[in-house]
């Protein structure tokens, strides 16, 4: 059995979905000053913590992505409809939960780093839409699809819980500006 050059590299970026997926759960222990919790990772960590296995939601990413465009193994580079969706819904999840929490990242994070993780967000939103407009106008290579298709599985870090902390494990007093160290 032979693997072609193409799966190799899909499975190669995949795997790769693995250090951002364990950063975001603060398990590679990155100082960095935004850090907010992707929803999903966040979502099977909850599920898997009542099993005692919630490091294992690092690999929901990794599965998603193998199993969202299965096509990128055999190399093509074609992008699925499904993807466009994804963005759509996404995009659409991300303002919500933006507008429904924004009074809970100021109190419990601050206007700077709600700021922030929100234009993080509106930049990354921004550039998947530049991205994924290029294949309307013309056949986009592998390469470009496998890293089109990355960025929107990495993008899905998108919808962050920033009111829980940050990767410094600070945590601001309910109705003060006073961080308190956890």
């Amino acid at each position: 059995m032979t693997i072609s050059r193409s799966g190799v590299v899909t499975l190669v970026a995949g795997l790769g979905l693995l250090i951002p997926a364990s950063a975001g759960l603060g398990l590679l222990g990155l100082q960095t000053g935004m850090c907010p919790f992707p929803v999903l990772t966040t979502m099977p960590l909850f599920t898997l913590s009542a099993w005692r296995l919630d490091k294992l939601a690092i690999v929901v990413p990794v599965l998603f992505f193998f199993a969202w465009h299965r096509g990128l193994f055999g190399g093509d580079a074609k992008v699925p409809r499904r993807s466009f969706v994804l963005l759509a819904a996404a995009t659409a999840l991300t303002g919500i939960y933006f507008v429904v929490s924004w009074k809970w990242g100021l109190e419990y994070q601050g206007l700077e780093y709600t700021r922030v993780v929100c234009l993080a967000n509106v930049a990354w939103i921004a550039l998947l839409f530049l991205g994924f407009g290029l294949p309307w106008q013309r056949k986009p290579s592998f390469k470009f699809s496998l890293f089109l298709h990355w960025m929107l599985l990495h993008g899905s870090r998108g919808m962050p819980f920033h009111t829980w902390g940050n990767c410094r494990n600070n945590t601001r007093q309910r109705g003060t500006n006073r961080l308190i160290a956890t």
